[in-house]
């Protein structure tokens, strides 16, 4: 079984090719990127800072942020190249504010080739497809590569000890598990391994698809 539906071989290949490319990141694509732009804005995101979109798909929030902020202050990961150059081509009032090395194939949240200007950066619905583990590494290695970074916002699935270990329903209808995707964690597991990483977290009580919990991180 593989860790996400995102791994199985030619996922990518065969969704792009029937045109999918909004389908593929989870759907509700207006009212999912809305509300990626307004966390960012009400997280006082402004024009000059240097966002990284992590997980960034067929860059659902990119087609907003990419005409908010100053030229060559978008840069997005993502494990499926294709997939970010797809968005690119079809979903950029204007592609050419968006530089192609802008966006980085990282299966591995390795970060190599993002830049040390980074203030912000948001992983939103990306760990809720992957075990605890890909959250450490990414905390880690944003620590290492991004020293300017002011705020990591990312989403999480949430539930309760008592119902870690069986199938959860989330507020909004989605039935989440300990060990397949889509993954729920427990919230001292999620904030140790902030900790842990050099982080301070909050957690808003935001109301967002599909029950999932926003956590807002600032490197300490």
């Amino acid at each position: 079984m593989h860790i996400s539906p995102y791994h199985a071989p030619d996922f990518f290949k065969d969704a792009l090719a029937k045109g999918r490319h909004r389908d593929i990141v989870g759907g509700r694509w207006e009212e999912t990127g809305l509300i990626q732009m307004q966390i960012l804005l009400d997280q006082g995101l402004d024009p000059h800072h240097h966002l990284l979109d992590i997980g960034a798909g067929s860059l659902r929030l990119g087609c907003r942020a990419v005409p908010y902020l100053d030229a060559g202050n978008y840069w997005a990961t993502d494990l499926s190249g294709d997939l970010m150059r797809a968005g690119h081509m079809s979903e950029l009032a204007d592609p050419a504010r968006l530089q192609s090395d802008h966006l980085i194939e990282d299966a591995e949240f390795s970060l190599i080739g993002v830049p040390e200007t980074i203030t912000h950066a948001i992983a939103f619905a990306v760990f809720t497809h992957l075990p605890m583990n890909h959250l450490r590494r990414a905390l880690i290695s944003l620590r290492a590569a991004c020293p300017h970074l002011e705020k990591l916002i990312l989403t999480v699935f949430e539930a309760p000890i008592e119902a870690y270990l069986i199938p959860f329903r989330q507020p909004d209808g989605v039935v989440t598990h300990a060990a397949r995707a889509p993954y729920h964690m427990l919230r001292a597991d999620v904030e140790y391994l902030l900790h842990a990483s050099g982080y301070e977290a909050q957690f808003p009580p935001t109301e967002l698809p599909r029950g999932q919990q926003l956590i807002v991180a600032r490197p300490v």
